[in-house]
């Protein structure tokens, strides 16, 4: 199966509707350098999915006034993370959760300590890179900016996994960057989920996703990384969704158009 999906929005819109961590799926040869039994392999994925995002990416979409574009990893998290640094400057090395993970959520093993990340950053991690480059660079070309909206879910409870976890867990958090959110873009994203409950800042989960290729540079493009908090919409950790789903599907629709606009 491909590692990522690019789903065509409308030719006008600028939007990227971004969704990294929605997938389970892991090829047999990656499964084999993973050293959890199959069932403790199927809790891990219940922790570290965002359970549920790409259907909410996909109803959004389908909601919107202009049709957004999305990104969609197919694969897990687990196979490659494609929103961390894949060098030194990632904090999550500490915790065994650079681009290849070797720690679990609960900080166990997941593959050996020395594990050599490379081959799974070239045969997953460049690829995907490379594709979101070229995804927002077509974005810039056909409207003159690009705005990338980071759909993620995260759990009610601190994970042991979490650097920053002792702060605010709000139903919404929305992770920003101080040259790539706009401050319209963050008040819009306010006022599309405040029937959803508050909306904090930056915690327990900060920043956004931006291609290196424009991260800090290319001012046209806007980003701003949605967080929700998992209790709101679904069953924890790794149940079926619920009737907040809905609820979160205008919200992200409204998102969507205003940035749209």
């Amino acid at each position: 199966m491909p590692s990522f999906d690019l789903l065509p929005g409308a030719e006008g819109s600028p939007v990227i509707l971004h969704v990294p961590h929605s997938a389970r799926e892991i090829p047999p040869e990656v499964r084999a350098g993973i050293t959890l039994d199959d069932r403790a392999l199927e809790r891990e994925l219940d922790h570290i999915v965002d359970a549920h995002t790409a259907e909410l990416a996909e109803a959004a979409a389908s909601s919107a006034g202009v049709t957004p574009w999305r990104f969609v990893n197919q694969l897990s998290r687990l196979v490659v993370d494609p929103e961390r640094f894949p060098d030194e400057r990632e904090e999550m090395l500490a915790v065994g959760m650079g681009a290849v993970y070797t720690r679990t959520t609960h900080l166990a093993e997941l593959r050996p300590a020395d594990t050599d990340p490379e081959p799974l950053v070239e045969r997953y991690f460049r690829p995907y890179a490379k594709a979101m480059t070229h995804a927002v660079a077509d974005r810039l070309a056909a409207t003159g900016r690009a705005v990338i909206i980071d759909v993620h879910s995260y759990p009610t409870a601190r994970l042991p996994y979490e650097l920053h976890g002792e702060g605010p867990r709000p139903p919404v958090c929305l992770g920003t960057d101080s040259f790539h959110t706009p401050p319209e873009l963050l008040a819009a994203a306010r006022e599309a989920f405040a029937p959803c409950g508050e909306a904090g800042l930056d915690s327990p989960f900060s920043g956004t996703y931006v291609p290196l290729e424009f991260y800090g540079v290319e001012a046209r493009v806007a980003a701003l990384m949605v967080e929700i908090r998992r209790d709101t919409y679904m069953a924890e950790p790794g149940g079926p969704a619920g009737p907040g789903l809905t609820r979160l599907t205008r919200a992200l629709a409204a998102l969507v158009d205003a940035a749209s606009r």
